[in-house]
């Protein structure tokens, strides 16, 4: 018997199609965090979907007959890769689906910033119809073209958020590791990237060498008035450092579509930060129509490719 549970799939804005040959589909719409309530969802199943639920070696143990696990997402940081190994569990990922989508957004996320969008719309609204000119001016409105961007992370994304910037007359710099001697053709050093650029924007997988990358004195060591992009993983940045050079005006705009914890507190501090250079999305970047589409397709490649016995994009 062939039983798929979706342990999340409120993380989709719309339900997948049950694969003719699935016996059982259980759609669970946010699965709490802790192990036995992920175990109680997992009962009986022999593959399931994840895209945040940790899937950890004590929830394995208590879970016999699972042997497939899809991650909805490129980023598998959520999964116990040396437990799924050990307990002969197969784990897949979708990589590359949100490549057009997140790099388009973080383009747009530049302009918002460089121009001061959020901004000026808060004057229209406020200022325009009292004006006594044809025009209200208010914050610093910056060109994109000639401007360099800075890029942590040489994947899909960060070299389609390469190509774009280009097109645009960006001058395009990649980040070799912190602490790296050796510096690869094509980078630059870490602490180079974070001297010279305009924008910074990471696209790393989160790791131990890449948790809180992005901290109080990176940030010093950053252009005054630089922008910082997130769209990746959250942990990647000292949220209070982050806040600080926003306050400091060090850092010129910050947009973040991640968050260390996700959904964030009802009194986070950067949510309550109601300055205009700070823009938070809900981490929806990924999730264009066609970004959502190729996700989708993705998750049943998998299924469908570990139920033939010649599992695809294995990453365990």
């Amino acid at each position: 018997m062939t039983k798929i549970v979706f342990l999340d799939s409120d993380t989709m804005p719309e339900h997948l199609p049950v694969p003719s040959w699935a016996d059982e589909w259980i759609n669970c719409p946010a699965t709490p965090s802790d192990t036995a309530s992920a175990v109680k969802a997992l009962a009986d199943a022999t593959l399931c979907i994840t895209n945040k639920v940790k899937i950890t070696a004590a929830i394995l143990q208590k879970s016999p007959k699972l042997r497939f696990v899809c991650v909805a997402a490129t980023g598998y940081d959520c999964i116990d890769l040396q437990a799924c190994r050990e307990h002969g569990v197969t784990v897949s990922n979708v990589p590359g689906y949100s490549k057009q989508s997140v790099a388009e957004g973080v383009i747009g996320l530049i302009f918002a910033l460089r121009r001061s969008m959020t901004h000026y719309q808060t004057r229209a609204r406020q200022a325009w119809s009292n004006s006594k000119i044809f025009c209200v001016h208010g914050a610093p409105i910056l060109n994109i073209s000639g401007a360099t961007l800075g890029i942590f992370g040489h994947g899909a994304i960060g070299g389609e958020v390469a190509r774009l910037a280009k097109a645009l007359g960006m001058n395009v710099l990649f980040g070799e590791h912190r602490g790296r001697h050796d510096i690869r053709e094509g980078y630059v050093r870490f602490e180079t990237l974070l001297a010279q650029s305009d924008v910074i924007s990471l696209h790393c997988p989160l790791t131990e060498a890449t948790r809180g990358m992005i901290g109080h004195a990176e940030i010093a060591h950053m252009k005054p008035g630089a922008l910082l992009i997130n769209t990746a993983r959250g942990p990647l940045i000292n949220e209070e450092a982050v806040l600080d050079g926003l306050k400091s005006k060090h850092l010129g705009g910050v947009a973040l579509d991640v968050l260390a914890h996700e959904p964030p507190a009802a009194k986070h501090p950067l949510m309550d930060y109601d300055q205009d250079n700070l823009i938070i999305t809900p981490h929806v970047t990924w999730a264009s129509e066609s970004g959502v589409n190729n996700l989708k397709q993705g998750i049943l490649a998998n299924l469908e490719a570990f139920k033939r016995g010649h599992p695809i994009h294995v990453v365990s």
